[in-house]
């Protein structure tokens, strides 16, 4: 059965790359375009994996980490997260970690392959 990621990510291109790119390598893909729906998804869908970024409209990313935490199966000690965002300031990255996520990439630096590489290396 295919793993199951949620990508919760505001900038539509991005996302539909990132979502053909995902399933041509036999990901199961659900994207959400902001943090209130991506939280929904995760409470209905039970994935493997999300794909996070950190400034969206209605709920970002900080906030929806912050709400997975207080749901056991969502807790991010359980529910692995990968944060895909335009900033790098080492505040955010460090609270990102704090919070428990997996891995941290920033849009300007990193091409595709390197998020198939980090959701591969998530599930080996």
């Amino acid at each position: 059965m295919a793993k199951k990621i949620v990508l919760i990510e505001d900038e539509e291109i991005l996302a539909n790359l990132l979502k053909e790119k995902l399933e041509k390598c036999g990901f199961e893909v659900l994207v959400a375009s902001d943090g209130e729906e991506g939280l929904e998804m995760l409470k209905k869908g039970k994935p493997d994996l999300v794909l996070l970024d950190i400034v969206m409209p209605k709920m970002g990313g900080f906030e929806v980490m912050e709400e997975m935490n207080k749901i056991p199966e969502l807790n991010l000690k359980v529910l692995p997260v990968i944060v895909v965002s335009n900033s790098g300031q080492p505040v955010e990255v460090d609270r990102a970690l704090k919070l428990g996520i997996r891995d941290y990439l920033i849009k300007t630096q990193f091409d595709p392959q390197e998020v198939i590489d980090k959701v591969n290396k998530v599930f080996l």
